[in-house]
């Protein structure tokens, strides 16, 4: 399985040099993404890797990643991504978060995506805990 540390290397190379052939080959072709946060957003196929990046090269043309931690277990990679860049508009763009990929053949064949838009303005942690508590009716 030490073969998925090299295969992240491989994706976020591909990736930060906006090489879609390259970053869409690190997929497997029945590639199958679980949103656990999102369920409706999750998605399968390499096809949809296309599509997704093929957008975010286009809107935010100097988009980069960082994989800031890395672990293997068993046969799951657990990763720590930033990615970071400017919306043709100006506006900065910026995620965070965690990937768990399943790496077979070099190339991924599954993942747990806990990736957001990282929220300045959202409040303190006192302010999210009453919003998380508090009774709908």
């Amino acid at each position: 399985m030490g073969d998925a540390l090299e295969w992240i290397d491989r994706l976020v190379a591909a990736t930060n040099a906006h090489d879609i052939e390259a970053l869409v080959d690190c997929f497997a072709e029945d590639y199958v993404n679980v949103m656990p946060a999102h369920p409706p957003r999750g998605f399968g196929g390499r096809e949809q890797v296309r599509k997704n990046w093929s957008t975010f090269f286009a809107t935010i043309p100097d988009i980069s990643v960082r994989v800031l931690r890395r672990s293997l277990d068993g046969d799951t990679l657990w990763t720590e991504w930033e990615m970071i860049g400017t919306r043709r508009d100006g506006t900065a763009h910026r995620m965070c978060g965690v990937i768990l990929f399943g790496v077979v053949a070099d190339r991924a064949k599954w993942a747990r995506f806990y990736l957001e838009p990282v929220d300045e303005h959202s409040g303190d942690a006192d302010e999210l805990v009453r919003n998380l508590t508090v009774e709908r009716s």
